[in-house]
This record gives structure tokens, C-alpha cells and sequence, in this order.
């Protein structure tokens, strides 16, 4: 038996390892013409709006109201433009928009305020950018594991499952596809996500998890398309 022309063979007839490319350059055009480090990078700028803390209304001399309009902001970063799917996080996505909206949106109330934030997860780190506006100190991080949702469910119980009580903000954009298992279009992986994290609340002895999903009626800062795809968590421990 020839097991090297089998494997040969095997993986003459594999299917290509898919190239993706992030939505959002189909929204808008944040690419700009300034020349990247690396080749197949692009170097984006991703406006947004940034109010100032604590501003309140006011009137001029003729008893009219007085706006204090937001700074026009930008964040540049150079990113790759497509990758394999191993590496997305190479990209930037709508969640990270979503959850910078949710940063602005709590820094504008001082709930960062003299706070320490932990990105899990950053990939190209928009949202570190936005959390360092309002924290005392971000940490940004990267996952890579061959079983991400499960490696990144798992760093999360060891975090919260510690002292002192924490809060975990977390965005996610479900992704459809068709199966012929259910003959529909359904969403695998966010379904996955949510089964491990109740597998963890329900079996987790070290600590109690409240778990909700928030409404998406906050002020949108960034410039991108709020689909109803994304959804944002909130996980608040308490130690045992």
C-alpha cells in the first residue's frame, strides 16, 4: 500500500482554504492612500464622534439653546484587507464598532472612570483605543486556539471566577449558514457559544454569574451599519 500517493491524493482533492474579507469596506470607505508597513496591508482611518464627559446644555445671549457639538475623531490603524478565516482578528469587524459605541457610552457616564480594562480577544485593538480614552489602565490581548470558543469561554470563567467582583462586556455578530442537518439557515457558532456558557454558569461552584443581553439602543459613535446580527452581553460576577 502506497500511503504517500494516498495522501497525496487526499490532499490534491481538499477544498482551498477559504480568503474573507470584513463587510464593512461594502459600507463604507475607510481605506486611505498612505502606504503600509507589510504588503497586503491596508491603512484605515474609522471616524467617530466623541462628546466630552459631563457637558451639559446651556443658552446663549437670545435665551437659545447651545450645543456643544462632538469632536470629530479618527482612529488609524493598518490592518491586513482579507486573510484565511484562522486569522480575522487581522481584520477589523462591525462588533468592534459596536462595542466602542458601548465604551464611549459608559466613559460618558464615568463608569470607566479610575477602572481596569481587559480586551480579550483585541485583534487589531480598535476597541483598547477607545477603552484608554476613559480607563486608568487596558490591557489588550490576542486568543488563538485551535478551539477558540471554547478556550475563550474557558479564560473568561478563570477571570471572573476570581476576586474582585467584574463586569464582562462582550459583542458578537452571528453568522449564518445553511445546514442540511436542520434545513435552515442558522447561526452554529453563536449557538455553540451559548451552550458552553451555560454548561459554565450552571456548573461554575466558584462564583455567581448574572448574564444579560443588553439593548442596542445607545447613541452610535462610529461610522458602520448596526445590523440586528450583533448582539451585546453583559456577565457580572460575584466571587463565592
Amino acid at each position: 500500500m502506497d500511503i504517500t500517493n494516498q495522501e497525496t491524493a487526499s490532499q490534491n482533492t481538499q477544498m482551498p482554504e477559504l480568503t474573507v474579507t470584513s463587510e464593512i469596506y461594502e459600507e463604507y470607505d475607510y481605506k486611505t492612500k498612505i502606504s503600509p508597513s507589510t504588503e497586503g496591508n491596508v491603512i484605515s482611518e474609522f471616524p467617530f464622534l466623541l462628546p466630552k464627559a459631563g457637558s451639559s446644555a446651556t443658552y446663549d445671549d437670545d435665551d437659545d439653546l447651545d450645543i456643544e457639538r462632538p469632536q470629530k475623531e479618527v482612529i488609524r490603524i493598518e490592518h491586513s484587507s482579507k486573510t484565511k478565516i484562522a486569522l480575522v482578528g487581522l481584520q477589523v469587524w462591525r462588533g468592534a464598532f459596536l462595542l466602542g459605541d458601548w465604551l464611549i457610552h459608559l466613559g460618558l457616564k464615568g463608569e470607566l472612570t479610575n477602572r481596569s480594562v481587559l480586551e480579550l480577544g483585541a485583534g487589531t485593538g480598535l476597541t483598547s483605543f477607545v477603552a484608554a480614552l476613559y480607563a486608568k489602565k487596558v490591557i489588550c490581548t490576542v486568543i488563538y486556539d485551535d478551539d477558540l470558543t471554547a478556550a475563550f469561554v474557558s479564560t473568561i470563567q478563570k477571570i471572573l471566577n476570581t476576586e474582585p467582583p467584574k463586569t464582562l462586556y462582550m459583542v458578537l455578530e452571528k453568522r449564518y449558514v445553511f445546514t442540511i442537518e436542520h434545513l435552515d439557515s442558522v447561526a452554529p457558532c453563536y449557538e455553540t457559544f451559548l451552550t458552553l456558557l451555560d454548561k459554565v454558569k450552571t456548573e461554575n461552584a466558584h462564583s455567581t454569574w448574572n448574564i444579560q443581553q443588553l439593548p442596542l439602543d445607545f447613541p452610535k459613535y462610529f461610522t458602520y451599519d448596526r445590523v440586528k446580527d450583533l448582539v451585546l452581553w453583559k456577565i457580572s460576577s460575584i466571587p463565592n
